[in-house]
Order: C-alpha cells, then structure tokens, then sequence
C-alpha cells in the first residue's frame, strides 16, 4: 500500500492573484509586440517641434511609417520594443493584480457605489504601476527618438533598454529615471475614467446576452466580440479625454527632467507656440494604436484567466480525488 501523494506542479493556478498576474503579462507581451510600429511614430510625432515637422501622423500614418523604414529599415519600427516589452508586462501583471485585489477589498465597504469602487481600484493599481515601470517606460522613449537628430544610426547613444538606464542613472543622475512621473500621475485620470466604463459596458452587454439566451448570468462568459467592443469602446473615451498628458510626458521624457520639473513650463510653451492642437500632436496614430491595443490586452488577459481559472478548477479537482483515494486506501 503507496502513501505518495500525486505531484503539486501547477497547483499555483489555484491562487486567483496569480491568475491574474500570469494573464496580465502574457495579454502584456502580446500587445507590446503588436502596437510597436505605432508606438514608436506617435512618439516621434509627440516629441517633434512643430517649424522642423519630420514625420507625419493622422491620415499620413503609412507614410510616417514607411519613412522610418527608408531611413532605418524595418528595425527602426521597433525601437524600444525591448524596455516597452520588459515594461508591459510587469505593467499588466501587477496592474491587473492589484486592480482585482483592491475590486474585492472595496466591495467590503458597503454604500460605496460600484463605479466608485472601480474608479478607486483603477487608482491604486495605476499608482503601483507607475512606481514599478517608470524608469522603463523612458528608456522606451529615449530609444525611439534617439534616431530624429543628425546622429548616425550606426552611433546611437544607447545600445539597449538596460546599457540605456545605466547612463542615465551614470550621467544624469537616478532620478531622471522618473522623468515624467509628474505628468504619468495626472495620467491616473486615463484608468479612473477607463476601467469604470469597461465594467459597465460589460456589465451592460452581459445582462443583453441574459436576456438573449434566458441564462442567469454571462457577465464573466462574454464572447471575444463583446469583449473587444468593452475594451475599445472604454479606451477610445478616455483617451480622448486624457490625450495631452502624453505629449507633454513624452517631453519631459526627452528632454530628462525629473518626476515633476518642467511640467509646467512645457504646457506653457505648447500653449504659446502651438496652441490646444500642441496636446494632441500624434491623437490620431495613438488612437490606431491604443484604441486595438486595449482589445487585445483586455481581451487576451480575459480569456487567458478564463483558461487559467478552468484549469485550476481542473488542478483541484484532480488533487482532490487523488486525496479521497489516498483516505481510502489508509482507511481500508
């Protein structure tokens, strides 16, 4: 009679938290090498001045994508992708970890209405992000435009996503590693205005599908489309709203200043030299890149948990039977 109990492997997937973290950084992967190209000539767009305008955006985006192409071949699109790869998918893991952790802490308080509670949630995970990936996120930067000057791209400055943080850190001291956080922080206002309206337009769309098909509930069982409708729909309005933080981070991310210097003095210069049309340099590239961009995450990061949560249902189960027979068989 064996008392060896079947292997464990696996079994982490029963943690909910881990579901979460594991489907955010692979729904982060993804993304990050999707929305490269687009990433990198928003940024261009973001960070040119207006008399010695390069690139083109808006219905010209082809065009600003085949020009990096002619000057720096097809590598040119995924400048930064290695720092922007490194940062979504910590970016994802612990966002949407701490987003769900903080969702089922605030359902606790009773009184507190829901979109309040996902606002607040969507607060807290985007401050905890923002800690962790900043540095990241302006190395990404620094790589995608280091090529607009008259430097050779055979002599940039910065080889790679770490060679890049280390002379920053070297050179310009840790904290320009926080360039921008300043303008990220305000930022915060994008995921308080998102993710309340992804709940509601899933909550809305799951009591259609109810009534559709007479079930109790599908708000956790929405299909890909009803997903990618959710995601873009909510991403599409809070970009639009909170658009002008980006380019006035993407500056203070070139020109490295700390978390919050120049923050203001930059909205000042956009506002004298280029009026409100400044904040929303690059709006049209970056609603082509992030508006597909948050329905692939969101939608690869749900179905992803729901692939997890029913595997680790199955993990339990099977641990669970194998516990019974191993009671069974020392009780017989």
């Amino acid at each position: 009679m064996s008392k060896q109990q079947a292997p464990v492997t696996g079994l982490y997937l029963d943690n909910a938290r881990v579901v979460d973290a594991l489907a955010g950084g692979a729904a982060g992967g993804i993304t990050a090498v999707f929305v490269s190209p687009l990433e990198v000539l928003k940024t261009r767009l973001q960070t040119q001045a207006r008399g010695s305008a390069k690139y083109l955006g808006g219905i010209h985006i082809y065009g600003g994508l085949k020009q990096i192409v002619a000057e720096e071949g097809p590598r040119g699109l995924y400048r930064g992708l290695g720092p922007q790869f490194v940062a979504l998918l910590p970016n994802w893991a612990v966002y949407f970890t701490t987003y769900e952790t903080l969702k089922a802490v605030m359902r606790k308080r009773e009184g507190m209405p829901q979109p309040l509670q996902h606002m607040v949630s969507a607060v807290g995970a985007g401050a905890a992000t923002l800690a962790v990936t900043n540095p990241l996120w302006v190395a990404k930067t620094r790589l995608q435009v280091q090529h607009m000057g008259n430097r050779p791209a055979s002599r940039p400055l910065y080889r790679n996503t770490f060679h890049c943080l280390a002379t920053m850190a070297r050179q310009e001291g840790l904290g320009r590693l926080y360039s921008g956080m300043g303008a990220s922080a305000i930022g915060l206002s994008h995921v308080a205005i998102q993710f309340p309206v992804y709940e509601y337009f899933k909550s809305w769309l799951g009591e259609r599908r109810r009534h559709e098909r007479g079930e109790a509930s599908v708000a956790d069982r929405l299909s890909t489309v009803d997903l990618i409708v959710a995601s873009s729909g909510s991403k599409a309005i809070a970009s639009s709203i909170t658009y002008p933080h980006e380019v006035v981070r993407s500056q203070m991310h070139v020109r490295g200043l700390g978390p919050f210097d120049g923050f203001g003095l930059i909205c000042k210069e956009i506002w004298q030299n280029e009026g409100l049309v400044g904040f929303y340099k690059g709006w049209a590239t970056n609603m082509f890149r992030t508006v597909p961009a948050a329905a692939i995450t969101f939608t690869s990061f749900e179905l992803f948990a729901r692939l997890l949560r029913e595997a680790g249902a199955r993990q339990r189960a099977t641990k669970e039977s194998r516990r019974q027979a191993v009671v069974s068989e020392v009780g017989g």
